[in-house]
């Protein structure tokens, strides 16, 4: 696809970017059928990059685990490798544990997917139910991209500054999501409008590009900065630890997509597997962070049904320290307070202290305001819901 199809898309009247415009009315981003919002799911990314090694075979069975796990998204990074890197880089020598070939050129190459293999992953893709996209790294892969009608565009960190890269995929009016390692706040502002004056449709992630992270180079309050700076934004986390933890505390600062590297055994070969997280470990960040979800609630305070028994149960009521008498002028050291609390509660205790008792009580038996005389009028009320 020429750059001049991207222009036209938006260009002219039916372009995406500009319907948009108007459908960005809240912090929210759809991805296929997926609405990311701050009510709802995290969305979760299975950043597979070449974890796959250069195998389809690969590459699929890290598809039907993330599937498994639960994640709604898997990505791959596109590159190409020829015109992306100079020719003494891609040349270099790269002979090490990682490797896949005596140059790094060499070494891209053969991890690289070509079309064939990419429609065929597209196609198993739709047929698991999971959305899949690329990251592009250069303009010709998000032409590749383009062609292949992506549902959405990664840009990596070291992208941020890429103006022209930026520019040219909003164009296709596909949701993006930036990462935003290595970068000042002016890099991620320049990078945000950038895409947003064309495609509003744009998410940003925190990430620190340490591969692995340190954990206090994470500064998860920076979602919180993005939120405030970019009110119409979707905001998240790509994080390159290898743990689960840091999700869930994404999402409670309002991280709504979490990217995580992902592998089938971090013991595998190249760069990327030793901070990836396993299937089991995918398994359990999806569902920690749906419990969150859920466990964060609307913020009212809400008394529950299954509260009742283990409340009465361990609460206390206002008994007969002793057997008292009829007659008897109630003091402090009349009254005791015990479980179960199906009775009056303590805060009462002020309304029955120098009142009198018209029947005796036997030790441990409920105080009520029956049993009192002289029954003050405010009491009315309580000799109802307590009698």
């Amino acid at each position: 696809m020429a750059r001049a199809s991207l222009l036209s898309r938006s260009a002219n009247g039916k372009g995406p970017n500009l319907l948009a415009r108007h459908d960005q009315s809240a912090r929210t981003l759809r991805i296929d059928d997926f609405e990311i919002n701050d009510s709802g799911d995290c969305y979760v990314i299975a950043e597979i990059g070449h974890n796959h090694q250069g195998s389809v075979d690969k590459a699929r069975k890290l598809f039907d685990e993330a599937k498994a796990c639960g994640a709604h998204a898997v990505k791959l990074q596109k590159r190409d490798n020829r015109t992306l890197y100079t020719r003494e880089l891609f040349q270099r020598p790269y002979e090490n544990e990682n490797s896949y070939g005596a140059t790094y050129g060499e070494h891209r190459e053969a991890l690289e997917f070509g079309k064939a293999e990419y429609q065929e992953l597209q196609a198993y893709a739709t047929e698991l139910g999971l959305t899949f996209f690329s990251t592009a790294f250069d303009i010709p892969s998000a032409e590749f991209l383009a062609e292949l009608d992506m549902p959405a565009y990664k840009i990596a960190s070291a992208d941020l500054i890429n103006t022209p890269l930026l520019r040219h995929v909003a164009e296709a009016g596909k949701p993006m999501i930036l990462s935003t390692g290595g970068a000042t706040l002016d890099d991620v502002r320049r990078g945000y409008e950038t895409v947003a004056e064309i495609n509003p449709r744009v998410a940003l992630l925190q990430c620190t590009a340490g591969y692995p992270v340190e954990w206090e180079e994470l500064d998860l309050r920076v979602i919180a900065t993005y939120r405030d700076l970019f009110p119409n934004s979707v905001v998240g986390l790509s994080s390159h630890d290898s743990g689960i933890a840091m999700a869930v505390a994404a999402y409670v600062l309002g991280a709504r997509i979490v990217e995580k590297h992902f592998t089938l055994n971090r013991a595998l070969k190249g760069t990327d597997h030793r901070f990836s997280l396993e299937p089991v470990g995918l398994r359990k960040m999806v569902r920690d962070l749906t419990r969150t979800r859920v466990a964060l609630g609307d913020g009212m305070k809400t008394m529950y049904p299954s509260e009742t028994e283990p409340i009465t149960k361990m609460a206390k009521k206002l008994v007969a320290a002793r057997d008292l008498p009829a007659g008897t002028t109630l003091s402090e050291d009349d009254i005791a307070m015990k479980s179960p609390g199906d009775g009056l509660p303590p805060y009462e205790i002020d309304r029955l202290i120098g009142r009198t008792l018209r029947h005796p009580v036997r030790e441990d038996s409920t105080l009520t305001f029956e049993l009192l005389e002289e029954l003050l009028p405010e009491a009315q009320g309580h000799t109802v819901s307590h009698g």
